[in-house]
């Protein structure tokens, strides 16, 4: 968000400060409360629906990375922008915009016929994302008191992202399971349709800023990572083993990657009215803290992806049952985030930052153990807790460090970086770690069928695929191997974030007082950050 007065609480525009009825706080926080749950629903709901999507609609496995990609970039991508239209046009306007704009894209990847269809809708739902969040975040500032209503009302904000996270893997499962895929994208549409009607009778239109949308910035940000994630997504090796580094789409996208992003960083430096002032990085500590939320946006990204598939395809898990297995991790996430809340005041940030990323990245190693003879309590489980409790620990400093001593014209700036942070790190990680993890797929299968093929001559007995298709056990053995490397990029990116932790971040705990007393709302966002990646 480009305002600061949202996310500080340092000031109440209009209606806050007149406190307004309890019935109208009641029914503005439920409103709130409804808008995070549809955005983090959307997230936890669809991974879970994955492996049904590709069966249903054809796509190849690079392919599939794009129903998550194209949401995470148009979200992440216009986030700040986002932000800015809450700012000029008004935040009740701009939140009803995007809540209709949210339900009618999720109503057409409901209908999806084609991969492009779908990803097109998906896109869309990334853009009316984008104007929701930062739009409900601000809201709470601007319409409850400072004092026990704005602390309550962040602590439901809070509350439903971490809860909505769980309650999407449920019904996801459900949802897949017992009626169709498509229902994860309809189920958003009459609770689009309820926000819309009520949050006229819930706000007051909030003052308007004056001001201009930096819409070079964000075109020339957006399609830059676009193209990037494009280039290296479609550079794995296919299943005949044919690698696709040199590949005219792949080189051109790649190059075009770096004009968009370099004249992206020339508009921003020359801007008066720049959605990423490049001043935001001065601060050295700050800088670490968005460079690893980057890392820990890539690591996270392709781990909730490749296990989805690992489940359903490769242990033949029900979309429910896959859905329920992630409970686990969500309940570390949370216990571990309030742990760190009352550490941080006592230890700082930093040992926190260095523990939480080693933590995560030994969890993280510890996964890439698996295969498709694993078992869920022996193979599964006792990883996937290592990896949240480390990640838990993570998003309350972090959130405190990119806000510690920043300037009040910066504060909503610095918080909203952190989430897009996350989600292009989450883009980039995916398309990175797809590209690895397919390619050593094909070239298991490519290793594989030509070891059987051998055998099988030696022997006189030439093996032939019934009806084309590969036999389970070669296919099943290559995702495994192919995933198992996946999540060996994600332990070295976590590695790479303790390393950058350890250079970078020197902010001391005397250096939060500030920030602890100023982030009530920075903190609600923080906590919604990890179940934005599932």
């Amino acid at each position: 968000m480009s305002s600061a007065q949202p996310l500080t609480g340092r000031s109440v525009t209009g209606t806050a400060g007149a406190g307004p009825g309890n019935r109208r706080l009641g029914l503005a926080l439920v409103v709130i409360a409804t808008a995070q749950l549809m955005v983090v629903l959307d997230a936890t709901i669809v991974n879970v629906a994955l492996p049904h999507i590709q069966q249903a609609l054809g796509f190849s496995g690079s392919g599939l990375e794009w129903v998550v990609n194209a949401y995470a970039l148009t979200f992440g991508g216009l986030l700040l922008l986002g932000g800015r239209a809450g700012d000029i046009l008004g935040r009740r306007r701009v939140l009803i915009a995007g809540v209709i704009l949210f339900s009618l894209a999720s109503l057409l990847g409901g209908f999806a016929t084609t991969e492009a269809w779908l990803l097109g809708a998906r896109a869309l739902q990334g853009v009316g994302g984008a104007i929701v969040a930062p739009a409900a975040l601000s809201l709470i500032a601007t319409t409850f008191p400072e004092g026990p209503p704005r602390n309550r009302a962040m602590g439901v904000y809070a509350a439903m992202s971490i809860g909505g996270a769980a309650v999407g893997l449920i019904a996801g499962g459900l949802l897949t399971t017992y009626a169709s895929w498509r229902w994860v994208f309809f189920v958003n549409v009459p609770i689009g349709i309820a926000v819309a009607l009520l949050a006229p009778r819930a706000f007051e239109e909030s003052e308007r800023h004056s001001g201009r949308f930096d819409l070079p910035g964000a075109i020339t940000g957006t399609l830059g990572l676009v193209a990037l994630v494009y280039g290296l997504s479609n550079a794995a090796t296919s299943p005949n083993g044919v690698a696709h580094w040199h590949d005219t789409k792949v080189v051109v996208s790649l190059v075009a990657a770096v004009v968009l992003l370099a004249s992206f960083v020339l508009i921003e430096a020359r801007s008066t009215h720049a959605l990423m002032p490049l001043r935001i990085f001065r601060n050295r500590n700050r800088s670490g803290a968005l460079l690893l939320m980057l890392c820990v946006g890539t690591a996270m990204f392709g781990m909730f992806f490749f296990l989805s598939l690992f489940m359903q395809t490769v242990w033949g898990y029900s979309a429910l049952k896959a859905g329920v297995a992630y409970l686990p991790m969500v309940g570390v996430i949370m216990l571990m985030a309030g742990v760190s809340a009352q550490l941080v005041p006592r230890i700082g940030a930093r040992p926190l930052l260095l523990a939480g990323s080693a933590i995560a990245a030994g969890g993280m190693l510890w996964l890439s153990q698996i295969n498709e003879h694993s078992t869920y309590v022996g193979g599964l489980l006792g990883p996937m807790m290592v990896t949240s409790a480390g990640l838990g620990m993570l998003f309350m400093p972090l959130t405190l460090v990119a806000l510690s001593k920043v300037e009040d014209r910066d504060a909503g700036l610095a918080s909203s970086l952190l989430n897009t942070g996350q989600q292009v790190g989450g883009a980039l990680g995916l398309a990175l770690l797809g590209t690895v993890a397919w390619t050593v797929v094909a070239n298991s299968i490519h290793a594989q069928v030509g070891a059987a093929a051998a055998a099988a001559a030696k022997a006189g007995q030439p093996i032939h695929a019934a009806g084309g298709h590969l036999p389970a056990a070669i296919y099943n053995h290559a995702l495994a191997v192919g995933f198992s490397r996946g999540f060996l990029v994600s332990a070295i990116v976590a590695a790479l974030g303790f390393l950058v932790t350890l250079v970078m971040i020197r902010v001391k705990r005397s250096d939060l007082a500030g920030a602890q007393e100023t982030t009530v709302l920075a903190t609600a966002e923080a906590t919604a950050e990890p179940a934005e990646a599932m």
